[in-house]
């Protein structure tokens, strides 16, 4: 709008501040720009100079200056350039076929009724149609880490196919409640969604329960702080739902910061840590060449844990499951 207009308060406008009067006509004004023009006198109230949180009254003249121009619609869903720069700010690795991101913890893998943010809806920064990378594996909401994905439909289904025959070594670090005795083995134990109380959980189920899928979980403790919290690598061999959560659950050593999964102990050694569960390592086939080994870097959410609890990043064997396949042969 270019020109200077006069316009009258409506009768269902009487009392409103002249900041929301001006941002119910021109959303697209911010609430700076509307107090430039007041303090500068280019807006006013019955011809005289009036402050943002002038309250109207019905009748009243308002003389609205020249203003900037709305910005054209988005399209739906489209990207700004704000969310294209952060999209790819998570990138761990990326070559024509693959794309690996450091997920955030907080962030979906995937859209729903009430979630609008997510990284599927991210992945338009590289395009859309046969440009758009395709999700081969999930990472639930809070954990964060190593999320790979491809960038071909063939890239994809062999990607996919990794997961699928297990041949895709997963390494997750957590912090749980209490050491776990034995300090390393495998879990393997049913997993079925069951509702508990006004909630859905995955608990531990009979192999005879036609909702049971088969679960495994393999685990290798890295260190200790006391006999209080430890530090675990998890390698989920099967992929079920909060697979990790429950598992560690039903081993006694809650992984701290679980809301859903937890115990009164796991609670109080949480004190307000968030889910100390992170997608450290995964080592794959490259679609079409070699081995793809990617990590990422812990993330705020664990190293808050870290901190707290004494422990060392560096001092981590990498490869936790080589260990002990090679002393578990002895």
């Amino acid at each position: 709008m270019k020109e200077v207009r006069t316009l009258f308060v409506d009768a269902g406008e009487d009392g409103v501040r002249l900041d929301r009067w001006f941002k119910r006509r021109w959303p697209h004004l911010n609430h700076i720009q509307i107090q430039k023009l007041a303090r500068s006198g280019q807006i006013r109230v019955d011809g005289g100079r009036a402050k943002p949180d002038t309250r109207l009254s019905t009748g009243a003249q308002v003389r609205v200056p020249p203003l900037p121009d709305a910005p054209p619609p988005r399209e739906k869903g489209k990207l700004d350039a704000r969310e294209i720069v952060y999209a790819k700010s998570l990138v761990l690795y990326e070559d024509e076929e693959v794309l690996a991101l450091n997920k955030p913890a907080g962030l979906a893998v995937q859209g729903g009724t009430k979630t609008v943010k997510h990284i599927d809806r991210l992945l338009s920064a590289w395009g859309e149609g046969l440009e758009r990378p395709r999700l081969v594996h999930r990472l639930d909401r809070d954990t964060s880490g190593v999320l790979v994905l491809g960038k071909t439909p063939g890239a994809a289904a062999r990607l996919a196919g990794s997961f699928a025959k297990r041949r895709a070594q997963k390494t997750y670090w957590a912090l749980v409640a209490g050491l776990p005795k034995p300090g390393e083995g495998v879990l393997e134990l049913p997993l079925a969604k069951k509702g508990v109380g006004d909630r859905e959980m995955v608990v531990p189920a009979d192999p005879k329960d036609p909702q049971a899928e088969p679960a495994e979980t393999e685990f290798v403790t890295l260190s200790r702080a006391a006999d209080k919290v430890a530090w675990m690598a998890l390698w989920p061999h099967t992929g079920r739902t909060h697979q990790l959560r429950a598992h560690m659950l039903a081993l006694g050593h809650p992984i701290l910061g679980d809301p859903k999964y937890a115990t009164e102990a796991s609670r109080e050694l949480s004190g307000g840590l968030k889910l100390q569960l992170h997608a450290r390592r995964l080592v794959l086939a490259h679609p079409s060449r070699g081995q793809l080994i990617l990590e990422a870097p812990i993330s705020p959410e664990l190293k808050a844990g870290f901190e707290r609890f004494g422990f060392d990043q560096h001092e981590a064997d990498p490869q936790p499951f080589q260990s002990r396949s090679r002393t578990s042969r002895r």
